[in-house]
């Protein structure tokens, strides 16, 4: 293991014993307000073997892998595409950047209100949520990344006579490509911070069908069981996302 990793590894250590301190030994937390690791633990226990929230935690856990990579897909295909033609042409940018203005400083969450009264309270709903909250950093980093390509590299092509679907898929895509998955990365972490808001309304399962009935229980354990949850996927499928980067673009130093 690298020096970094053990530091992380320490570090996250000395944060379980202050909180098992804090919590089961000096009483200094009041467990009623935030739980004990056996707090956790037995909730851990009751999700696992006998279900919370009409489900077992695996149902919980694949409903919300559903939702977040439908909504990032889903979004990568629009925004990607459309941040390399804004980038490329300047007539496209001047028809689609406005309306691009508009939806940009409006918060995912913002959506919600909409997304119920057209789709209801389905999968559908919220996979619109996390597509808005997606779509906008692939788009810009996409955009970002094309724009930032050396002039120079763009004319060699042109004089060599380079078709224009070439230039697109030889020259600026490959040329753009570290910025488009730091857009990509920074869209899925928008997916998994949506998807909690997205199903705290009407969900029938989910990591935040989870978080909303232990609300409504006053079940601190079972809050914090399920936040550990979104924690753990939300970091292994970036990592899985910074892998795919070191095989796409081995030259490029990912830090994941």
């Amino acid at each position: 293991m690298s020096r970094r990793s053990l530091i992380g590894l320490a570090t996250v250590g000395a944060l379980l014993v202050l909180w098992y301190v804090l919590t089961m030994v000096t009483g200094t937390i009041n467990t009623g307000r935030f739980p004990s690791p056996d707090d956790v633990w037995v909730a851990a226990g009751q999700i696992v073997a006998k279900g919370y929230a009409n489900g077992r935690l695996h149902i919980h856990i694949l409903h919300s892998l559903k939702l977040v990579a439908m909504g990032f897909l889903f979004a990568i295909s629009v925004g990607v595409p459309l941040g390399l033609l804004m980038g490329w042409s300047r007539r496209a940018e001047a028809l689609i950047n406005p309306i691009f203005l508009v939806i940009r400083p409006i918060p995912p969450l913002a959506w919600i209100p909409l997304a119920i009264l057209w789709l209801g309270l389905g999968d559908a709903a919220k996979i619109m949520v996390i597509f808005f909250a997606a779509f906008v950093p692939a788009v810009i980093n996409t955009y970002t990344g094309v724009r930032n390509i050396a002039t120079p590299i763009i004319e060699a092509a042109r004089m060599l006579g380079t078709p224009r679907l070439a230039l697109v898929s030889e020259v600026l895509v490959p040329a753009a490509m570290p910025s488009i998955f730091t857009g990509l990365r920074l869209a899925l972490q928008a997916s998994w911070t949506t998807l909690v808001a997205a199903e705290l309304v009407g969900a029938v399962a989910g990591l935040g069908r989870i978080l909303n009935v232990a609300q409504q229980d006053l079940y601190p354990g079972m809050i914090l069981f399920a936040m550990i949850w979104v924690a753990i996927l939300g970091w292994s499928t970036t990592k899985l996302l910074a892998i795919a980067e070191q095989r796409a673009l081995p030259w490029v130093q990912v830090r994941g």
